[in-house]
């Protein structure tokens, strides 16, 4: 509730409204990008559920901090790996600053930086957390191999 006016009148209009299920959520979220045409799509707040959790594809998210020194160092490889797979029309790699928008998705937990989920297009809900490998090309591309439901590639041409 962001009232400029706040009294018992528009309180009473909130709780009413709530009640009928006639809300909208306020999502923490940066400005959509105006070009996301580029190897890695960048996902806000706004666009989480549009990207992510669009059934007619893959999305590899990785959900980072600006200042996260981790995360710098993930950032040429993951752009790499976005290259890698910039030809598959069923599969998305993405990444989102979790620090400037909401998750707007209780299946998607970010209790550190970086973290990377996998989501198979027929499993949205059900997202495969990236754990235990090195956080380099080969192993994010293996993670996403043995993950994804249809790559147009064979693994003998990888």
């Amino acid at each position: 509730m962001e009232p400029e006016e706040f009294d018992s009148d528009v309180l009473r209009q909130f709780v009413l409204a709530f009640k009928k299920g006639k809300l909208n959520p306020i999502v923490k979220s940066q400005p959509v990008p105006k070009n996301n045409k580029g190897p890695v799509k960048v996902v806000v707040g706004k666009t989480f559920d549009s990207i992510v959790m669009d059934p007619k594809n893959d999305v590899l998210i990785e959900f980072y901090a600006p200042w996260c020194g981790h995360c710098k160092k993930l950032e040429p490889v993951y752009n790499e790996l976005g290259k890698k797979y910039k030809n598959e029309k069923n599969l998305i790699i993405a990444k989102m600053d979790a620090t400037a928008n909401d998750v707007t998705n209780d299946h998607y937990k970010v209790e550190g930086f970086p973290t990377i989920y996998f989501a198979p297009k027929d499993k949205k809900n059900n997202p495969i957390k990236f754990e235990g490998g090195d956080r380099d090309l080969e192993h994010l591309s293996k993670f996403i191999e043995e993950h994804a439901t249809k790559l147009s590639r064979t693994k003998e041409e990888l």
